[in-house]
């Protein structure tokens, strides 16, 4: 396998790339596209099934192309997802990982997303893209969603042409939905979201967006608990990670990977509502957390000043801004942490390898920027130390990495 949906096979000595296939599966293929040095396949007729092969429990695949490897059984998923990770880094760095333990396997493979974002198409059926191709496949439901989708359904067929996506979050025991407009709502809208919070009291609060546009009815607040004793109060609009309980998992490894000690300074970049600020804060640190979106600084701000926690500054910025400034400024942090989203930081590298921090935890959704990334510290001083992978995402190619970088 990939880190993508396609199985690796071979024929006359060229790489053909197929999706929808286990390891060891046997399969008629027809190519339908050409490379030079690959084809591309899809498969017409499974001649014979892999040890690892299942009947995936979605109704929709193989059209759907939101669960790439849900045809695979999750212990072999797991696996797979720890082969490529040691692959990626042998080939990187040299560094050889054990594969034995590396990716920690999730609680649970279906029902565990606490937030779903579906596209919409021009008559408001919500759904996921088929595979490499904008055509919407309509679902009635979803086998990994945490929350039920028929709300978001009803809201999205109000909305119709207006709504280019919708997004479900859980809240407690009931949802948040958020409505991503092509232009800013208008009264109608704004009706029609009153309306559903007034007929459905599963929803507990509607938000509508259109770019800098925001737009709340009801109530659009959240809480996540990144540790025990941690809770964070935030807009359902604003990132939170997807699956809740791997994510106290990464949280305590990087807690235990940083080593964060009592008036220690660390600096979180993409710090977004304080998942890691706040438990390096309640362990005594002095943290400085940093994110562009003012909205996840306020939320972060407000849950330091309720949890008590003085020793905590959030500040909105640019994270390269600030990577700049405050060297310019001569602040020395302990240790680093950054979580950016899937297109990396390779812009930050320099900025914070010239800090000098001790530790730097980089943690990645997206093994190919995280390898760039490394790269390019490691060109300036650091080493690889631990490396830790969690399944935040069963039933598909994705996975999270934390890695520590140390400098030498």
């Amino acid at each position: 396998m990939t880190y993508g949906p396609f199985g690796v096979a071979h024929l006359n000595g060229k790489t053909v790339l197929t999706p929808n296939v286990a390891p060891g599966d046997q399969v008629e293929a027809e190519i339908t596209s050409t490379r030079r040095d690959y084809a591309v396949a899809r498969p017409v007729r499974l001649l014979r099934a892999g040890v690892d092969r299942r009947e995936p429990r979605c109704r929709y695949l193989p059209t759907c192309g939101g669960c790439d490897w849900q045809q695979i059984e999750y212990s072999a998923q797991v696996g797979i997802k720890a082969e490529l990770t040691v692959a990626e880094f042998g080939r990187a760095f040299g560094v050889e990982l054990d594969p034995i333990g590396l990716i920690e396997p999730a609680d649970a493979e279906f029902a565990y997303r606490s937030r779903v974002r579906l596209k919409i198409d021009r008559e408001g059926a919500i759904g996921y893209h088929e595979l490499g191709s904008n055509r919407l496949v309509a679902i009635a439901d979803c086998a990994v969603a945490g929350v039920p989708i028929d709300a978001a359904a009803g809201l999205a067929r109000e909305l119709r042409k207006g709504c280019d996506e919708i997004e479900i979050v859980a809240a407690g025991v009931r949802q948040v939905l958020i409505a991503y407009l092509g232009r800013p709502p208008i009264a109608r809208d704004l009706a029609i979201g009153r309306r559903l919070i007034e007929t459905d009291q599963r929803v507990a609060g509607i938000v509508m967006r259109a770019g800098a546009v925001r737009k709340v009815m009801g109530d659009a607040l959240i809480t996540v608990e990144p540790e025990v004793g941690c809770t964070i109060e935030a807009g359902a609009d604003q990132f939170s990670q997807v699956n809740a309980a791997q994510n106290k998992k990464l949280v305590a490894k990087v807690m235990a990977l940083a080593g964060v000690a009592k008036d220690s300074a660390v600096l979180d970049l993409f710090c977004g509502a304080g998942n890691f600020s706040l438990p390096a804060a309640r362990r005594g640190a002095l943290v400085t957390g940093v994110d562009t979106d003012e909205s996840a600084i306020a939320a972060a701000r407000a849950n330091a000043a309720r949890m008590g926690l003085h020793q905590v500054q959030f500040v909105a910025m640019a994270a390269a801004e600030t990577a700049q400034f405050l060297r310019r400024a001569k602040y020395r942090p302990a240790l680093v942490i950054l979580d950016p989203p899937r297109t990396g930081a390779i812009a930050l590298m320099e900025g914070i390898a010239k800090l000098a921090a001790r530790r730097i935890i980089y943690v990645s959704c997206d093994i190919a920027t995280l390898v760039r990334d490394l790269g390019a510290l490691i060109k300036r001083g650091y080493r690889i130390g631990q490396v830790a992978g969690f399944d935040f995402f069963p039933n598909t190619h994705h996975v999270e990495v934390a890695t520590e970088m140390v400098l030498t």
